[in-house]
């Protein structure tokens, strides 16, 4: 497994590379002291892994991770800030580390990347094709959160949005959350009707109102009801050619 180091500090990389070294299956591929070098290092490694600190001079490591386009990276972060962590696992990364990184801590990580690597890897076929089952825009789909329940057909549902391993669903004008990730949910949906706007977006298509050219040659597309969703250059390419002609 390659993994990329990300963080502004020389001796906390060396020290993260001699913690490392007790686990061979994971290669260091690269370096980078900021988001520029590691946006670079991830065009050319294509790492499977992340080491990403969270301060950093300029971007910060979160919203270096907030702009990346899926599939993104396994993320373990890697700082001496508590406060974060709330907000590292909202963007699903898989582990938070404080530092100094304690090495049996970091032991427990890796195992828990294992883990989350031999699921993906052999969940049964069975399982996938289930959940892989397509949602049809006329279906309707039970929606429960907390005493309030719907019965919604697909077609009305308009945006869903992540919120770490939750998914908030806006239909109408209710927007519950359920405890679903966005990635699950993206499995169910038809994506000639649904289309992955950005790594915290779904939109559906049949809702979008009106579309504008935004910064860096992407979009900005305004849903029916208000919201507006924005597209980065990559994604606004891919939506080019799936509504083109």
């Amino acid at each position: 497994m390659k993994a990329l180091l990300i963080d502004d500090e020389r001796l906390a990389r060396n020290e993260l590379r001699r913690l490392l070294a007790a686990f061979p299956e994971i290669v260091i591929a690269g370096e980078a002291a900021n988001a520029k070098q590691a946006r670079e290092q991830l065009a050319a490694l294509a790492p499977d892994l992340l080491f990403l600190d969270v301060q950093m001079p300029g971007e910060t490591g979160m919203e270096l991770l907030e702009s990346l386009e899926p599939p993104v990276p396994h993320v373990i972060f890697t700082t001496a800030y508590d406060e974060f962590a709330v907000k590292a696992f909202e963007l699903n990364a898989l582990d938070y580390l404080l530092k100094p990184v304690d090495p049996a801590r970091l032991a427990v990580t890796v195992e828990k990347l294992h883990a989350k690597v031999a699921g993906a890897v052999t969940e049964p076929a069975s399982v996938r094709t289930v959940a892989r089952d397509r949602l049809a825009t006329e279906d309707k789909v039970f929606v429960r959160e907390g005493d309030h329940c719907w019965f919604v057909e697909v077609k009305f549902i308009r945006l869903l949005e992540s919120e770490g391993n939750y998914t908030r669903v806006h239909f109408d004008t209710a927007k519950p959350q359920l405890f679903r990730s966005l990635n699950a949910m993206e499995e169910r949906l038809d994506p000639k009707y649904f289309f992955r706007a950005n790594r915290r977006q779904i939109v559906n298509l049949a809702w979008i109102d009106r579309i504008e050219p935004w910064f860096s040659g992407g979009l900005l597309v305004h849903l029916k009801g208000g919201a507006k969703i924005e597209l980065s250059r990559r994604q606004a390419q891919e939506f080019r050619e799936k509504m083109s002609l």
